[in-house]
């Protein structure tokens, strides 16, 4: 098989992927979208909704869809990091009768973590997967540990609980490479769920993807191009945040931090994967300018002139993708 036949027998297995998904998960195709992207594009996830929006069902669905091993954590007060890294214990040699300490792998070591209700742990376990988010290994006792490949974090989180829950710290949601808002089903799409799931009949899951197509599709994600003006952009979007650095005055006046570099590659990243998620070997200012949103919604830090405002951060996207024109030979 020569290459053009086998990037054509990869994305082939991408519209297979959705449909699989289609079985259990009913409508929330920008959810879809932007979960699918940030798989691509070989980061990590967070998805923020009420209960009931199928927030776990999603990822779990993910997961048997894509032949990838799969582990959930339910993260609670009493969370240890050794629950999540894994720990050592001493083990005896029967034959010479030495003991010796064994790493045991914890839940962390799978293809597809689901960090459920990730923010009810205390910020020192949270701070758990700090590294295995960045760097994909585990240091414990001394000893690094590489984790499987891909490896990938999908973390829930309820946005209108406060009691016994603990935000996560900026450093951490930086490493998220999308912040996802799962909103209610349309009205159609709800009566679809309540028929769907009442009843009997399930439709089995057949995994469309191997684990080792996904890191090939990762890779091909990042031979998408992308224009220098195009690049550009996103460069002139991202420091337009910094109230330090922004030629717009409603940033001065509602941000008190903005994001950071990582942002920016970030957004060209997820970009290509949208790109490539849609048949397309090259970045458009579309892609861009829709992933805006997920991408700095969690990378800017508002004041108190914005919560008197009733200014979000989605709101400052907003303007700013109006404000910060494209440069000329862009076309949408």
């Amino acid at each position: 098989m020569n290459t053009e036949e086998r990037i054509n027998n990869l994305l082939a297995k991408l519209p297979a992927l959705r449909t699989e998904i289609g079985k259990i998960i009913v409508g929330q195709e920008k959810v879809l979208d932007e979960v699918l992207i940030t798989l691509l594009a070989g980061g990590h996830g967070l998805l923020e909704g009420v209960p009931g929006l199928a927030k776990t069902l999603l990822v779990r669905t993910l997961a048997g869809a894509t032949d990838c091993a799969f582990r959930r954590i339910q993260f609670t007060p009493d969370l240890m990091p050794t629950d999540i890294l894994g720990t050592e214990i001493l083990e005896e040699d029967h034959t010479t009768g030495k003991r010796f300490f064994k790493f045991n792998e914890g839940p962390v070591f799978a293809n597809i973590v689901l960090a459920d209700e990730i923010n009810r742990t205390p910020p020192k376990t949270q701070a758990a997967l700090l590294e295995a988010m960045q760097e994909f290994e585990v240091t414990y006792a001394g000893k690094t540990y590489s984790l499987p490949k891909p490896f990938f974090i999908l973390a829930t989180q309820n946005p209108i609980e406060q009691a016994g829950t603990y935000p996560l710290p900026e450093a951490q949601l930086d490493r998220f490479l999308l912040y996802i808002r799962i909103q209610y089903p349309t009205e159609q799409e709800e009566l679809a769920i309540l028929t769907g799931t009442t009843g009997n009949h399930q439709q089995p899951l057949k995994p469309a993807l191997t684990a080792a197509d996904l890191v090939q599709l990762q890779q091909l994600v990042r031979d998408v191009s992308i224009s220098p003006d195009l690049v550009e952009y996103v460069n002139l979007l991202v420091r337009a945040t910094r109230p330090t650095t922004s030629p717009v005055a409603f940033v001065k006046e509602y941000v008190r931090w903005g994001a950071g570099p990582r942002a920016g590659q970030a957004l060209i990243l997820t970009a290509k994967a949208r790109a490539l998620l849609r048949g397309r070997f090259a970045v458009t200012a579309q892609d861009v300018q829709t992933l805006a949103y997920p991408v700095l919604r969690h990378r800017m830090v508002t004041g108190f002139n914005a919560e008197a405002d009733g200014v979000d951060t989605d709101w400052v996207v907003t303007e700013l993708l109006a404000a910060i024109k494209l440069p000329t030979p862009i076309l949408k």
